[in-house]
């Protein structure tokens, strides 16, 4: 039957917040899981070609169509993007203009999840992150970091701690109850 909960991440960092946060999630929907990096793979932007038009099937030749039949298959997809400079990461935002090619005919995407492709968005989690000048190596000796942009001239990278997902408590206990959801939903 494959995979019911697939879990995708945009992050390209390794092992990053967004990864194991998704990770937490697919563990406690007590249901078969698969976790994608999108960064691993290779998954272009929509180039509106429209040739998915009549079929369904897009036409680009990259790892979109691999990764849209297990999107097809599954009865829920968790998915977590980065955000370099307030927006989407690029891997997810092509991604998700994929999905379109999925919307025509048949209407390939039959899950009923928010007005996006006919899903709905049972959460969405925003995780405070880290600052890239917290592990970039120059630290304080980089002239465009992020640190004294934000928090001033005096500010020093030492006085700014990495922020790791696990020990954002309320953040964690809803990526927890958002897994338990996803398997009260499923087993319905």
């Amino acid at each position: 039957m494959g995979k019911q909960v697939l879990g995708i991440s945009g992050s390209p960092i390794k092992n990053s917040n967004t990864d194991r946060l998704i990770k937490a999630v697919l563990a406690r929907t007590g249901c078969d899981t698969e976790f994608i990096k999108l960064s691993q793979i290779n998954v272009r932007p929509c180039i509106g070609c429209k040739r998915c038009v009549t079929d369904n099937i897009c036409k680009v030749e990259d790892d979109f169509p691999a990764l849209s039949l297990k999107i097809q298959n599954a009865r829920a997809i968790v998915i977590g993007a980065y955000t370099p400079y307030g927006q989407i990461d690029g891997f997810t935002k092509a991604l998700l203009e994929r999905f379109w090619s999925l919307r025509h005919v048949n209407q390939s995407l039959a899950m009923e999840l928010v007005n996006y492709e006919h899903m709905e968005l049972l959460d969405q989690i925003i995780v405070p992150g880290n600052l890239p000048c917290l592990s970039c190596g120059k630290g304080d000796q980089c002239s465009q970091s992020g640190v004294s942009l934000m928090y001033g001239r005096e500010a020093k990278t030492f006085d700014y701690g990495y922020f790791r997902v696990e020990d954002q408590s309320k953040i964690w206990d809803r990526a927890i109850d958002l897994g338990r959801t996803i398997e009260r939903r499923l087993s319905a």
